[in-house]
């Protein structure tokens, strides 16, 4: 009788191991949540991935719209870089011959000092 009561003891007493009780879900609950999470994914990344292109397309047009604004400007610049070499060019030649005609203005004003 003594080992039965030692079982007994050992199984229900103070000295019984300690044990975790943890309920388990079906399989299926659990099949159907990873089912579910992989289906989030999937969709989250198609979202992410479809609108993508769609933002690329949009940056397509948009990098062209800033090309052709850059060339024009470009263009603007050479203009205006060329308009000012001739101004340059036109007012070297103004001074000359102002210094030239000032040279003969005072030519003509000795000239005239001499005479009287």
């Amino acid at each position: 009788m003594k080992p039965v009561r030692r079982r007994i003891r050992r199984h229900f007493g103070l000295t019984a191991r300690q044990v975790a009780v943890r309920s388990q879900r079906p399989w299926y609950f659990q099949v159907g949540v990873i089912l579910f999470l992989l289906g989030l994914g999937y969709s989250g990344a198609y979202l992410q991935f479809s609108g993508g292109y769609e933002k690329v397309g949009k940056l397509t047009l948009e990098n062209q719209a800033i090309n052709t604004n850059l060339i024009k400007l470009e263009r603007q610049l050479q203009i205006e870089q060329a308009a000012q070499v001739n101004l340059n060019k036109e007012l070297k030649e103004v001074q000359d011959e102002n210094i030239h005609l000032k040279e003969d203005l005072a030519f003509y004003k000795n000239m005239l000092d001499s005479k009287k």
